[in-house]
């Protein structure tokens, strides 16, 4: 490993803090923070002084640097294709909080920019590296459940009003319940079972406003700009039949965060917005679960992991895990859902992607 990798954060909100805490602390073999930048100075002061952050500058001023190699795109989504797109333009690597961007054109254009400036993309979700869901990656190449056959996924709840303070965000474009947390549920998927090449969707809005109940936006409304529900059929390329629901209309469930249904077995799949467990197991003839020990690193919160094995991978000349092929197939899986139900038709993808190999040692 060459020296550390110069960055630059751009956008210091809520996500920012596990970031600069795991890259200055576990993860500065491989990343090295020069500067960061907020739209709100007092905010990337105290940043910059809490983690000994040697430069705070102005985005453009950042993208400009000669001295940082990677920026680090943590603004929220409505901003995340200008960012990237100056980064790319400007010679850097670029790893961006999720998703890719907006729509499938502005993916697109990152993607030939990043091949034609020879430099990397990758973004987040960067969960699916973490013991839980690299352990449930090897039990399924190690048969455990047979092949697999089928595979479901859920994450449904009533909303954000209930407790965020601003929830007004999750309600509009680039958000929803499929575009908010669907890339955790999707990028999963794919780490598990490879790419989707077919799909069908169904989506409703079952509130055309919501009320918000938390402070101190107590009693102000919600204009809901996108569907609430969202359902996806998903053929994978190897086969597997899928099924995904994302929802912000459902009050109580009991379904799994992730199960894998194989010939020989089922697998159940940790919540993948954490990078620990419990994976759990169960074979055609036994008569209960197995929870079975993870068997690699990174059980706690890690974020940070994906941009600081991107990092390593550049100095080591290899092809990293987080990548942007995976991010674009992801975003076009979750756009087409949603085309699918407007057209009432399978949605064949335009986009592939190499299905990320094992972390192992890191």
């Amino acid at each position: 490993m060459k020296t550390p990798m110069k960055a630059g954060i751009i956008g210091i909100g809520k996500i920012s803090g596990i970031y600069l805490d795991n890259l200055t602390t576990k993860f500065k073999e491989f990343i090295t923070i020069h500067a960061i930048s907020d739209l709100i100075e007092e905010r990337a002061k105290e940043n910059a002084e809490k983690y000994q952050i040697p430069n705070i500058m102005d985005a453009d001023a950042l993208l400009a640097d000669p001295e940082i190699e990677i920026v680090l795109n943590l603004t929220t989504p409505q901003h995340h294709f200008a960012i990237c797109e100056q980064a790319l333009l400007a010679g850097k690597h670029v790893y961006v909080e999720k998703p890719l961007s907006l729509n499938m054109e502005q993916a697109n254009r990152l993607h030939a920019l990043a091949k034609e400036k020879g430099v990397r993309i990758g973004g987040a979700p960067d969960t699916f590296l973490g013991a839980g869901l690299q352990t449930s990656r090897k039990l399924l190449e190690e048969g455990w459940i047979g092949k697999p056959v089928a595979a479901c996924a859920y994450m449904m709840n009533h909303g954000h009003e209930h407790w965020h303070p601003n929830p007004e965000f999750y309600y509009k474009e680039g958000a929803g319940p499929m575009f908010d947390m669907g890339p955790y549920y999707l990028t999963a998927l794919v780490h598990l079972l490879g790419p989707v090449k077919r799909l069908s969707g169904l989506t409703k809005t079952t509130f055309a406003e919501r009320t918000i109940l938390s402070e101190p936006l107590k009693g102000s409304t919600i204009t809901v700009d996108v569907p609430t529900h969202v359902t996806g059929l998903l053929e994978f390329a190897n086969g597997v039949a899928g099924t995904i629901v994302t929802s912000f209309d459902v009050w109580n469930h009991s379904m799994p965060f992730i199960e894998i249904y194989g010939t020989e077995g089922t697998l159940q799949v940790p919540d993948p917005n954490t990078f620990g467990g419990p994976v759990r197991l169960r074979r055609f003839r036994e008569e209960g679960w197995s929870e079975i020990p993870l068997r690699y690193s990174y059980k706690e919160n890690s974020r940070g992991l994906g941009i600081s094995e991107m990092a390593r991978s550049i100095s080591l000349g290899e092809g990293h895990r987080a990548h942007g092929d995976l991010t674009r197939h992801v975003l076009e899986i979750m756009h087409a859902i949603h085309v699918s139900d407007a057209t009432s038709s399978h949605v064949q993808l335009k986009t592939t992607c190499e299905q990320p190999s094992l972390l192992g040692d890191f």
